[in-house]
């Protein structure tokens, strides 16, 4: 029997400046950020000890260092973001990344829209 597991945070709620528009970068806005990052915790299963795992602060403070630098695109950041989890952990095997902007300045009645990234490594 083959194990996959997996770390995640779901919709965190972060107040960044993201956007094309110039106002969007002035004012800002809230997004939402979620991930599912595999990885093999087995040995956090067995021995309770968070050296066994990744910390959800970890890549908390990842996600929240990358969203407070204004990008244009939301696939510039969520692209940061990967990149970034990949680098400091670089024995995940996969990475799901959502990003929402909360009621988005395009003329209609959208309570988010986003982008999403799935890599397999």
């Amino acid at each position: 029997m083959k194990m996959k597991t997996f770390v995640h945070l779901n919709k965190i709620k972060i107040f960044a400046r993201h956007g094309v528009l110039p106002q969007e970068q002035l004012t800002g806005a809230y997004f939402y950020v979620s991930l599912r990052i595999g990885y093999d915790f087995s040995e956090a299963m067995q021995t309770d000890n968070l050296a066994g795992t990744i910390s959800y602060a970890d890549i908390f403070e990842i996600v929240r260092l990358e969203m407070a630098i204004p990008s244009k695109l939301l696939e510039h950041v969520g692209g940061r973001i990967v990149e970034r989890i990949k680098s400091e952990f670089p024995q995940i095997t996969s990475v799901e990344l959502v990003i929402d902007k909360e009621n988005p300045p395009m003329g209609a009645e959208c309570s988010e829209a986003g982008i999403e990234i799935k890599i397999d490594y």
